[in-house]
């Protein structure tokens, strides 16, 4: 069985990260993608079939049948197994093979030989643990911040992929200075200083980097947040146009589809509930939405057009600091990663 995601960097460390870390929960689609006919999609450095069983929920599978290695995504999804179109080799959503047709009760029948990966469905999207041990059992709970958990809150997910490595999408986003220049003409980010001093608050779950004594004026701070799920949060003050409620508040999840494409997953969201919640909804949708995408397709245009070797060739200053933290975070965890593999 194929127990790791293959990567061809030389450094281990950035062949760890390249291809997202172990051990975590990960966003890897919006809802909306996985049917009851299988699906493919290349994430974390594997290639990967999901679909519906009976009841609606997702199975995860390496798409690759432990028979010849044909795609299992070709064949035909039975509940809660699959059918490989090849050769009809039955394989279940726990990576066992039940059934071989061709040739009845041999090896191959009852064995696991497909690697399975277990999966959540919450506020609109698919995640997916990403195991080091093929065959694990039971993974951590899937902990969601209370913007997307809470009844209190309201939020639209917005999935979008950047050509582009999914750690710059990260870096980007605990860049809060990016937002005075690059969107300075947003109805959200046209206000506060084109200076600022930068400080970091640690948390119990990660880090603030935040504009010392600006509050509620722009994009003022970025919150990294580390539980078993690698995620962002950042709020923009809403101008009165904006409707009701209070700040806008931004839930970022990113994934590496390959090394050169980054899947990218913000929640939208905002604290409203009864009649504001249903006027915040209208509003958005109707006005809001369009103005929000250009702010992104901003960040898109400037992540794609940086080279792949760019942050080979920075000159970083105090505004970095926040981007600093965050790489000096991920290679530590990518290092423990590694050991870990190695006493395996």
């Amino acid at each position: 069985m194929n127990t790791a995601p293959l990567n061809f960097s030389a450094d281990p460390i950035d062949a760890a990260l390249a291809v997202g870390l172990q051990d975590l929960w990960h966003p890897i689609c919006p809802s909306s993608f996985v049917k009851n006919t299988p699906v493919s999609l290349r994430r974390l450095g594997y290639k990967i079939v999901l679909w519906r069983d009976a009841a609606g929920t997702v199975h995860a599978l390496e798409d690759h049948c432990p028979h010849r290695g044909a795609a299992l995504s070709l064949g035909t999804a039975l509940d809660n197994r699959i059918a490989c179109a090849y050769h009809g080799v039955e394989v279940r959503g726990d990576g066992t093979v039940t059934r071989v047709p061709g040739s009845p009760g041999c090896k191959l029948e009852g064995s696991r030989r497909t690697r399975s990966f277990h999966t959540a469905e919450a506020s609109g999207a698919i995640f997916l643990f990403n195991a080091t041990h093929p065959q694990l059992d039971t993974p951590p709970p899937l902990r969601l911040p209370e913007q997307l958990t809470s009844p209190e809150w309201s939020s639209f997910l917005c999935y979008t992929e950047w050509e582009c490595d999914y750690r710059y999408v990260m870096e980007n986003v605990v860049d809060p200075m990016h937002g005075a220049y690059l969107h300075k003409l947003s109805h959200t980010m046209a206000e506060g200083e084109l200076t600022a001093e930068f400080q970091i608050r640690e948390t119990d779950s990660g880090f603030f980097f935040e504009k010392k004594g600006q509050r509620n004026v722009n994009f003022d701070w970025t919150e990294w947040l580390a539980t078993d799920i690698h995620l962002m949060r950042l709020e923009i003050p809403y101008p009165k146009t904006g409707g009701p409620g209070g700040s806008f508040t931004i839930i970022g999840g990113y994934v590496p589809v390959t090394t050169n494409v980054a899947g990218n997953f913000f929640w939208r969201c905002r604290k409203v509930t009864g009649w504001e919640r249903d006027t915040w909804r209208f509003l958005y949708k109707n006005r809001l939405e369009a103005r929000h995408w250009q702010v992104l397709e901003q960040d898109r245009v400037a992540m794609e057009n940086m080279e792949p070797d760019a942050n080979q060739r920075e000159q970083l200053y105090e505004h970095d600091m926040g981007v600093v933290r965050l790489r000096r975070i991920l290679k530590n965890l990518a290092q423990k990663q590694i050991e870990k593999t190695l006493k395996v």
